[in-house]
């Protein structure tokens, strides 16, 4: 990964001294943040092959397994942003470190674990360290780059992030069905173990650390600072959203009707907040930044549609095991990290933004020619253009976020763009429910198909109607 950029340089240090000491952004500083990045996307596919076993190994019903899908997602969606604001409070390697030791002891009780509920216990404990990794490593990369007198970091370092924690959720598929065909369902929370004890280890070495706290503060200040309330009234109003569109098609009306007024107080709460969590008036105000995140959900929404609705199609009716599913997507991933790569080093936004919306249309009007009879090696030139849509929508989206965001906001509004690509994921997750409520079939698969493009249309129109996206050229 290419690190670029001069050196930070300490008080009265020459600039050329500074170079000789060597790059700015080592593969040492680089190493940990994208191994904590990873973890997140990972962990969210990983647990997919694994229901079956788990359910048979612990005698319980198949369907009860899906609530550990759920439970990773909901603590994530909720705890990206709180570890970002976290972060901006107490420091982003303190609360990165914190993040590496619940994802260990996540991992330790599911791989114990006797029962479906200290599972459901572990899954959100993974869940909640691994949402620590990016918006942390969002806000230490800007320090590092603020350090070195860079207007900002070199777009490879960017790109390998997003590379770790976009691109590689649908490594999970396959990496599972090798630990549980290998080594049991256990081995897919056991996993977490050796490489958070890598990344702690890394990160203790190799990562400044933060700032001396300020212990003049009282308990009340910090926790105005940090908006307790406002990360409250967030999580009640996130979980019973995502509830609602997790219950689909069963339309629990109360259940939306309570996150209305959660939503409502939210928001009244929030602005009249000194240091909101979640701050309206910014999201207002600065549209560039709300277009972004909702750019961005609905390319995952697309993209996870494409994860678990058409790989329950091709195990369903095309008769394929879940590791050869998975495989079939493997291509996907490789594809979306190639693609980011060349973008992010030259910190381009508009044209990648562009180009995601338009391959989003063009494949999701490919899966309308899927069909039992259809030659399966047509899925994967699906996948490898939604590969393309996924690299250019990670790379541009998060270039436009480091741009538009407030420096002192980039850790919640880097975990806000994770919240809306979790948003986008579980809207896919209901869109299958709904359609395949009965039966998975290749009108089912037309029917979501269509929905896509639909999606993919309003992105186009969101994308091509922007006038504040630039292409950037970067150092």
């Amino acid at each position: 990964m290419p690190t670029g950029g001069p050196p930070a340089a300490p008080e009265g240090e020459p600039a050329d001294a500074a170079r000789r000491r060597g790059p700015a952004f080592p593969y040492r500083f680089t190493a940990p943040l994208f191994l904590g990045s990873a973890l997140n996307p990972i962990n969210s596919s990983l647990i997919a092959t694994a229901l079956v076993p788990i359910a048979r190994g612990l005698a319980v019903p198949i369907g009860q397994t899906a609530v550990l899908v759920t439970a990773l997602y909901l603590a994530s969606a909720i705890a990206q942003p709180t570890a970002g604001k976290a972060a901006e409070v107490f420091g982003p390697r303190r609360v990165f470190l914190v993040g590496i030791v619940l994802v260990a002891i996540g991992g330790l009780v599911g791989g114990l674990a006797p029962d479906l509920t200290t599972l459901l216990l572990s899954r959100v404990l993974i869940g909640l360290g691994t949402s620590c990794g990016y918006p942390t490593a969002m806000l230490l990369i800007r320090r590092r780059a603020r350090d070195a007198g860079l207007d900002q970091p070199p777009g490879g370092v960017l790109g390998g992030l997003q590379i770790a924690g976009i691109a590689t959720s649908s490594l999970g598929l396959p990496l599972g069905g090798v630990l549980v065909g290998a080594l049991g369902w256990r081995s897919v929370f056991l996993v977490n173990l050796p490489v958070a004890v890598i990344a702690l280890v890394a990160t203790l070495a190799w990562i400044p650390p933060d700032g001396p706290p300020d212990r003049s503060r009282s308990a009340r200040a910090v926790a105005s600072d940090l908006d307790v309330t406002g990360i409250a009234g967030f999580a009640a109003a996130m979980a019973a959203l995502l509830l609602f569109l997790f219950e689909l098609p069963t339309a629990h009306w109360y259940v939306l009707g309570l996150a209305i007024v959660l939503w409502c107080a939210l928001v009244a709460w929030e602005l009249r907040a000194r240091r909101p969590f979640l701050d309206v008036r910014l999201l207002a105000s600065n549209r560039a930044l709300t277009r972004t995140y909702v750019r961005f959900g609905l390319v995952l929404l697309c993209v996870y549609v494409v994860l678990y609705g058409i790989t329950q199609w091709v195990e369903t009716v095309r008769g394929l095991s879940e590791t050869e599913a998975g495989l079939l997507l493997l291509p996907m991933t490789l594809v979306s990290g190639a693609v980011i790569s060349p973008i992010s080093r030259r910190n381009l936004v508009r044209g990648p933004a562009v180009a995601a919306a338009l391959t989003c249309l063009i494949a999701s009007a490919g899966v309308l020619l899927l069909s039992a009879s259809a030659w399966i090696g047509w899925l994967v030139v699906i996948t490898v253009v939604f590969g393309v849509a996924m690299g250019a929508a990670s790379a541009g989206n998060q270039t436009a976020l480091y741009a538009q965001a407030p420096a002192e906001q980039l850790g919640t509004a880097s975990g806000l763009l994770r919240t809306f690509g979790y948003v986008g994921s579980i809207a896919s997750s209901a869109i299958t429910g709904i359609v395949f409520r009965r039966h998975v079939t290749d009108h089912g698969v037309h029917v979501i198909a269509w929905i896509m493009i639909g999606v993919s249309l309003a992105l186009v129109a969101i994308t091509l109607t922007d006038r504040t996206l630039r292409t950037r050229s970067g150092p």
